[in-house]
């Protein structure tokens, strides 16, 4: 009777304790879910959800022989620097992830990543191309090309293309991103065509929606090619007011041209521009294809360049975690492992391209870039590739 009494008192006792908590890994993602552009913060989101589940699902990862889970930490950085540098402290210091992937506009990296290398936490902005984000910045890694790449990409393909030999750029001062991409561009043509050949340097700032006068002077500037390194929401509205001024001819684009709904608010008057960015979605194999394909099973759209960008740059974080000795405990000890981790890195083969990281200076990766077209039924077309 006792003997029984016992087991249904520790019976009852086992049922009442806690679960324990399996060991989990956790990830910040400093990302716009509000603001001015909230589809990249979506697209993050999206691609990081699903890359989470497809790693529990599966038991989780592995590190010195132990097994954990992931957990990711959101936080809205609402399209703004201030509220960046913000989410990357509060990430570190308040939620102690181990890592943070992201910012993605440089506007809101280049703050961040000052922060996250000053308190020695491992960041990578995947979709930042301004090399300030990483410049002198050991613990922050890069997951796409430069503008230093990008510009001169651009600059060359649009001599080719168009046989332009006089070019216009427009561009947001006020915006890191779009700034260091439209001087790259500049220098680079002007390297090719000689002073001047830049015909019109014209400039807005962030939120701006009458560019009629900047146009305007564009139009009247025999350009043969008009730059605009903007995002995806302002894009339309300069193309809209180019043609109604009277600019006939060729608009090209950069890698922000290729995330949120672009289409959607451009429609027609967008078809048969090109833009270089860092992959093309349609024609896509292997790898890709099958994250394209899951992508849209889950979300209902095509994944963009963001999402795309996500994954690998989630990915190769992870890849480091997995690398590391183990996880001690130690937050400080453990994110100067990840660093190294992430710097040894040799090759990674993502669904954007392969990427290695050079063994000295910053931690951008060697990667080429794509030029697509936006064809008839407004799909980004593969065009073609360019490597360094």
């Amino acid at each position: 009777m006792k003997r029984s009494w016992l087991i249904a008192l520790f019976l009852v006792l086992v049922a009442a304790a806690p679960v324990r908590a399996a060991d989990t890994i956790k990830l910040g993602f400093n990302i716009p879910l509000t603001g001015d552009i909230p589809d990249v913060g979506e697209s993050s989101k999206n691609a990081a959800e699903m890359l989470k589940k497809k790693i529990n699902d599966a038991g989780g990862i592995t590190v010195g022989g132990k097994k954990y889970l992931v957990e990711f930490v959101y936080e809205d950085n609402e399209s703004k620097a201030e509220s960046a540098l913000s989410a990357a402290r509060k990430l570190i210091t308040q939620d102690d992830v181990l890592g943070i992937v992201g910012p993605q506009s440089s506007k809101q990296a280049v703050p961040a990543a000052e922060a996250s290398n000053d308190l020695k936490a491992p960041m990578m902005a995947p979709w930042s191309t301004n090399p300030n984000t990483t410049k002198d910045r050991p613990y922050v890694f890069r997951g796409c090309f430069l503008d230093t790449f990008q510009g001169p990409t651009a600059a060359k393909f649009a001599t080719e293309e168009f046989k332009a030999k006089k070019a216009a750029v427009l561009y947001d001062i006020a915006s890191d991103y779009p700034k260091g991409l439209a001087e790259d561009f500049k220098a680079a043509f002007e390297k090719i065509h000689g002073p001047g050949s830049v015909v019109a340097f014209e400039t807005f700032t962030t939120k701006d929606v009458d560019f009629s006068a900047q146009l305007t002077n564009i139009a009247k500037s025999g350009a043969d090619v008009l730059f605009v390194p903007q995002y995806y929401n302002e894009v339309p509205l300069i193309v809209k007011q180019a043609k109604s001024l009277g600019f006939d001819k060729p608009i090209m684009g950069s890698d922000s041209w290729g995330s949120g709904d672009l289409m959607g608010l451009c429609g027609d008057d967008c078809k048969g521009y090109f833009f270089v960015t860092h992959y093309a979605a349609a024609g896509a194999k292997g790898k890709t294809k099958e994250f394209i394909d899951e992508y849209t099973k889950l979300y209902n759209k095509t994944p963009d360049d963001v999402a795309a960008l996500t994954w690998d740059g989630a990915n190769l974080m992870l890849d480091g975690v997995k690398a590391m000795p183990a996880i001690t405990g130690d937050m400080a000890k453990d994110r100067e492992a990840l660093m190294k981790a992430m710097a040894g890195i040799k090759k990674f083969e993502g669904i954007t391209g392969n990427m290695s990281y050079p063994a000295t200076g910053p931690h951008d990766p060697i990667k080429c870039a794509v030029v697509v077209k936006i064809d008839d039924n407004g799909k980004f077309a593969f065009y073609k590739s360019v490597c360094p």
